[in-house]
């Protein structure tokens, strides 16, 4: 009844699965590994932590501060009773649709302006244009990530109270007169408190005081720019200051300005440590020594950014490590292209700015608003951004875009009035084009899968994507697939630590050792904190029987992660080869002191103090762990074994039949079952026993020679019944 120590794996979980789609990508750390989602975590805990639970007050924290879209997650695990998909999944859907609807009056607003009827309501003047744009808005194929991805709730909920914002500052005004000095506090006072909560959705929220400020300037105080910046800078003639203030702009800019001011200051307070630090691999363009190949680079991302909302046909969850190489002189080709979109934009800002139609300077004006200033915080000017191109930060962009389109094809009905047939039948492929782009896209987003594969075309050249291409493949069985995205990824990026790692982690399952201990110590060489790489290269090298180097790199993995459960463990495995059994106790005490729930640990204490033959500890520690883990089978198991040694039949007995009642197809229980029925003299028991042990494992070790002694000790007994009769 001696057993073995208990050996850990290295294993990854699966995703939980649902028909509406899978949690993919982000939404493992953002959600499932996401302890404040939990019900037994203090609410508290989300105004603490960043949007992936981590503490802000930490050095590795992202510093994406999100406490209510992280609510939000919280309300889908209570309501859903668990982390199921759908939930979240119908919730994102359902959100969008209010953006896109509510992006309807929005647009009216600009491009028709603000006017009431008698009774106060609002008049749409507009509402074949604002609701052509609306639609264009919600069949964009670049919202997919935001909508598709859990993760991507918060820039749905920032644009959700970015509109409310803006709509909010709108009812300020009474009727929209410029002439009218009057306008209410309250209404802006609450824009600025929509604007605050748009910010705990996602940082991005803030921008939406530039966009009411420049509503204000061009709509409210009706301010021609092009004509004011003439007067100022070919006339000398000053600005009306005494006009401003008639009309409040100056009092409500320096409401806007203070609030912004005090939102900002509040954030930078929220951070604790200061603004997260991003590598290289996340954004290369930021660590460029020349300042003009930076400057380059960063409007070259622009481009691509305008790319995707022009033809959304080429998108990837993720645009970093090689995806998008660094333009590194000026007799790169790809330079042409922050060109031609700068060359775009002045074309629209002249048309914008210099028209004499008010109505096309409005609609293009705030097209380019709303286009530019959601998308500043992304554009690496104010501090440095976590990665090259993301789509979601393209959601509240996106608005801009459609307005601008939809104003473009307005004009092209107006100067085509004899193709109109044409022109329609052009919009409605446009539209329908962009629904089946949308539809194709939302279904690569139903598993990960689906999602990394979908990627390999677009970005070829990121190291990203073969690495998840791989991790899907290992999560799903299939090393060796796995292993040859992971060299791939290892290729593209010589300094790629974690598929050095994962691909480690294979070539060790697979006893390839002195390749996985080559791999796993360039790991740790490039990355020293590197915590896991320095336990499985202990794992490695107490494999290759290293045992002094793998002690030193189990403990050095505690060194950078002192509340390392996993580590402590096979520290504890290590001691127990060497037969420093009081080291092995003590390591895995810690780990079960880290982690309670720590099953291995716990079993392998028992073991261990089984087969040294101190049961009564031995005992002591299985009945202290199913306190913790009660329907633990191989605990239940373990301590079955050792109350057999001690002659407490009965009980032995209770937990081997537990144990059963939750893992019946346990050969080796069958088996311990029937040594202990056979010690007890329960011969008939024992021998039903032995016989479903060796039915479930014909070469169960020991079985096979323990049934055949009891079986000559039935026959013996029978033999001595028929002596006896005789």
């Amino acid at each position: 009844m001696t057993r073995k120590l208990m050996a850990m794996r290295d294993v990854h979980t699966s995703r939980a699965q649902c028909y509406d789609g899978e949690f993919v990508f982000d939404d493992s750390e953002a959600i499932i590994n996401n302890k404040d989602l939990k019900p037994e975590t203090p609410l508290n805990n989300i105004w603490r932590n960043d949007f992936w639970g981590s503490n802000l007050s930490s050095n590795t924290s992202h510093k994406s501060y999100r406490p209510l879209t992280v609510l939000t997650f919280r309300l889908n695990y209570l309501l859903a009773g668990g982390l199921h998909p759908v939930g979240f999944h119908v919730l994102n859907i359902a959100l969008h649709s209010a953006i896109s609807v509510l992006m309807i009056d929005v647009f009216a607003i600009l491009i028709g302006g603000l006017a009431y009827d008698g009774r106060g309501n609002r008049l749409n003047q507009a509402p074949k244009a604002s609701s052509l744009a609306a639609l264009f808005f919600a069949v964009h194929p670049v919202h997919t990530e935001s909508v598709a991805g859990v993760v991507g709730r918060a820039d749905l909920l920032c644009a959700l109270f970015f509109q409310l914002s803006f709509l909010t500052y709108c009812r300020a005004f009474q009727g929209g007169n410029p002439k009218d000095e009057k306008f209410s506090m309250a209404w802006v006072v609450a824009s600025l408190v929509l604007c605050a909560v748009a910010m705990l959705c996602k940082e991005q929220g803030i921008t939406v005081l530039g966009v009411n400020a420049a509503f204000d300037i061009l709509m409210i105080c009706n301010v021609n720019v092009y004509e004011l910046s003439q007067r100022v800078l070919f006339r000398g003639k000053m600005v009306d200051i005494n006009e401003l203030f008639r009309r409040g702009l100056m009092t409500r800019m320096v409401l806007l300005s203070l609030g912004g001011a005090l939102l900002v200051y509040a954030r930078w307070r929220v951070m604790g440590t200061g603004p997260p630090a991003f590598t290289e691999v996340d954004n290369p363009a930021s660590f460029a020594e020349n300042v003009f190949l930076r400057t380059v680079n960063y409007h070259y991302y622009y481009s691509l950014d305008a790319w995707l909302l022009l033809c959304p046909w080429w998108l990837c969850f993720d645009w970093s490590m090689g995806c998008v190489p660094l333009i590194k002189s000026a007799s790169d080709w790809r330079i042409v292209w922050p060109l031609l979109l700068w060359c775009g934009l002045a074309a629209l800002m002249s048309q914008a700015l210099c028209s004499q139609d008010p109505h096309k300077r409005r609609t293009l004006t705030f097209g380019l608003v709303l286009l530019v200033i959601p998308f500043l915080p992304a554009s690496n000017l104010f501090f440095r951004v976590g990665f090259v191109i993301a789509e979601r930060v393209l959601y509240l962009s996106t608005a801009g875009y459609c307005l601008i389109l939809t104003y473009a094809l307005g004009c092209s009905c107006f100067l085509w009035r004899g193709h109109k047939k044409l022109l329609h039948a052009a919009l409605l492929a446009l539209l329908c084009v962009n629904v089946v782009r949308s539809t194709l896209r939302s279904h690569q987003w139903r598993s990960e899968q689906s999602l990394f594969t979908s990627a390999l075309p677009v970005c070829a050249l990121n190291a990203k994507v073969h690495y998840n291409v791989g991790k899907n493949l290992a999560d799903r069985g299939n090393q060796s697939a796995a292993i040859k995205y992971y060299r791939e990824a290892v290729r593209l990026n010589p300094k790629y630590v974690h598929a050095m790692n994962n691909l480690g982690n294979i070539l060790k399952e697979r006893n390839e050792l002195l390749e996985a201990e080559g791999l796993l110590s360039k790991a740790v060489h490039i990355q020293p904190d590197f915590a896991a790489a320095w336990m499985n290269l202990g794992i490695v090298q107490n494999s290759l029987q290293k045992f002094q180097d793998a002690e030193q790199s189990y403990w050095n993995a505690i060194r950078f992660r002192r509340k390392y459960p996993d580590c402590y463990y096979n520290l504890g495995r290590l001691y127990a080869d060497l037969n420093r059994h009081l080291d092995a106790l003590n390591a895995w005490r810690n780990a079960t002191m880290l982690k309670p729930d720590h099953s291995l640990a716990w079993n392998n204490m028992v073991i261990l103090l089984d087969n040294t033959g101190n049961l009564a500890q031995a005992e002591a520690i299985g009945k202290e762990a199913l306190k913790l883990l009660p329907d633990d089978h191989t605990i239940m198991f373990s301590l079955a074994n050792v109350l057999g040694k001690l002659q407490k039949y009965k009980e032995s007995e209770g937990f081997f039949l537990n144990a059963l009642k939750i893992n019946p197809d346990a050969a080796s229980c069958h088996g311990n079952l029937a040594v202990l029925y056979h010690r007890w003299g329960k011969l008939d028991l024992a021998k039903k026993h032995y016989e479903l042990s060796l039915k479930l494992d014909p070469n169960a070790p020991g079985t096979k020679e323990n049934y055949s002694m009891l079986r000559r000790k039935l026959e013996q007994q029978q033999q001595q019944k028929k002596t006896t009769t005789v």
